[in-house]
């Protein structure tokens, strides 16, 4: 196998750890990071866009509506993750995000009538288990300032997330093109971001300099450069593969929020992400073995 596209996933997981830590540094209000971390990487996003548009034909106007119905999902996906990560840290709050690997097979199966696997049906209930030991309801000394809060932003977070994966494979994104789909669901994303903020009173839209710079940062690195090595990478990957890999992003985050921003995560809270990690590898197991069956028999 070529190991490009794994070092793409890879070098992709681990641009996507720095996420939280950058919305931590940038010291803003969940929406208004929401907002300016889609607004900053639109131009680039663009460009390259009308660079795919050139080279491939247009995308019909089913696959942009889905796209930016997506983005709707994404807005909401990042606003209750960046609540998640006020209460419950950087890195707990990617944990918890990135249950949507869990749940993207039980809301295929209730909304799109594709039957999960055994497998999957199995890890819902550890990943939940792990949930409650990363929220503080059980042992004591758990981190953040509101741990139980953040775990229910985090599991709100993973819906969403979900939905939007679920919403932009609907779109018929391909690897050839991921800068189109991703531009439309960003722009969505910033509108609707933009709007809740307005209605909930939490946007600022003049942050200081300094979390402008940051959150620049966080455009161009995550929105950007991380987005489009995974969306091209992946999908030349086996799905076993590609679903260890991404478990790069929540194990990064929670050493560099310990690293860089002093987070202290409890055992017991520890033990909920080891716990969240072993449900998110035994739910897409199967499914990876069956992506290699299927490859082989091609």
């Amino acid at each position: 196998m070529d190991r490009r596209p794994l070092a793409f996933a890879a070098t992709g997981a681990l641009v996507i750890a720095f996420s939280a830590i950058l919305v931590r540094l940038a010291d803003v209000s969940p929406s208004t990071a929401a907002v300016f971390r889609c607004l900053y990487a639109l131009p680039v996003l663009a460009v390259l866009a009308v660079i795919e548009r050139r080279r491939y034909g247009p995308r019909t106007s089913r696959e942009r509506s889905i796209a930016l119905l997506a983005g709707v999902f994404f807005a909401a996906d990042l606003t209750f993750w960046h609540h998640s990560i006020a209460a419950v840290g950087a890195g707990l709050a990617t944990v918890l995000a990135n249950v949507q690997l869990v749940l993207v097979g039980v809301i295929a199966w209730a909304v799109l009538g594709e039957r999960p696997d055994s497998r999957s049906v199995q890890a819902v209930p550890v990943v939940l288990f792990g949930v409650v030991l990363i929220s503080g309801v059980l042992g004591s000394g758990a981190y953040g300032d509101d741990p139980l809060l953040g775990a229910a932003f985090g599991l709100l977070t993973a819906l969403a997330y979900a939905i939007f994966l679920l919403l932009l494979r609907r779109a018929g994104a391909d690897a050839r093109r991921p800068a189109g789909p991703l531009l439309d669901a960003t722009l969505s994303s910033a509108v609707f971001a933009a709007i809740a903020g307005v209605a909930v009173g939490d946007i600022d839209f003049l942050p200081g300099l300094e979390s402008q710079a940051w959150l620049v940062t966080l455009a161009l690195s995550s929105q950007v450069l991380g987005w489009l090595l995974i969306s091209v990478s992946l999908p030349r990957l086996p799905a076993l593969l590609t679903a260890i890999t991404l478990t790069l992003q929540p194990v990064g985050s929670v050493l560099l929020g310990v690293v860089l921003l002093s987070e202290d995560p409890s055992p017991v809270q520890l033990a909920g992400v080891a716990i969240v990690m072993a449900g998110i590898v035994l739910a897409t197991a199967r499914a990876g073995q069956r992506a290699g069956r299927r490859e082989a028999l091609a």
